[in-house]
């Protein structure tokens, strides 16, 4: 995702729940495209650490700021394994030139989330105002996906957007959707 300019310099994160419901978690403030093992971190279902220090050099390991979005998606999605959380530019462009969602309809990729086998379908990328405040955004979040509408990702307005998917494999598929998506929709809309 790196070097496709989709997590530039420190941002986005990415997580992987276990099957004991732990969660593997990219830390703060790191490089994606530099990224070792000692840059991801164990954390509870709950998004408490569970290691917090690095057993080769003693630095404290901190969370990724937006923890709880990670852990509010799998509370949501009992299935959900990986969250990856890009910040690429077209989903970022369009996030702050669109209301309130994104609607990407009729397009033949759309094939690529689950449980859509058709051209002739719609899907709902809702977009969310950023917010510092991670608890309340993430139950911004939840209150919007409590209401059972299919939602495969969200845009956070000039911030990036989250999906989720069963495997890692998955969900990058997802990000590989959404960003073609993305770009279509933003070209179509400057040309």
């Amino acid at each position: 995702m790196h070097s496709r300019g989709w997590v530039p310099a420190t941002s986005g994160n990415f997580s992987v729940r276990m099957s004991n419901g732990n969660i593997l978690i990219t830390t703060s403030g790191i490089h994606k495209g530099k990224m070792t093992d000692d840059d991801i971190m164990l954390i509870s279902g709950d998004g408490k650490p569970l290691l917090i220090s690095n057993k080769n050099t003693n630095i404290r390991k901190k969370p990724s700021a937006e923890t709880m979005l990670h852990v509010q998606i799998y509370q949501q999605f009992q299935e959900a394994r990986c969250v990856l959380h890009p910040h690429s530019v077209y989903a970022t462009i369009l996030s702050r030139t669109r209301k309130d969602e994104i609607r990407l309809q009729d397009y033949e990729l759309l094939k690529a989330f689950p449980g859509i086998d058709s051209h002739e379908s719609a899907v709902r990328v809702p977009i969310f105002k950023n917010d510092q405040d991670i608890p309340r955004l993430s139950q911004e979040v939840a209150a919007y996906l409590n209401q059972g509408n299919p939602v495969f990702g969200y845009l956070i307005e000039g911030h990036g957007f989250y999906t989720w998917a069963r495997t890692v494999d998955e969900c990058l598929k997802q990000v590989e959707a959404f960003e073609f998506l993305f770009q279509c929709e933003y070209m179509m809309k400057t040309n």
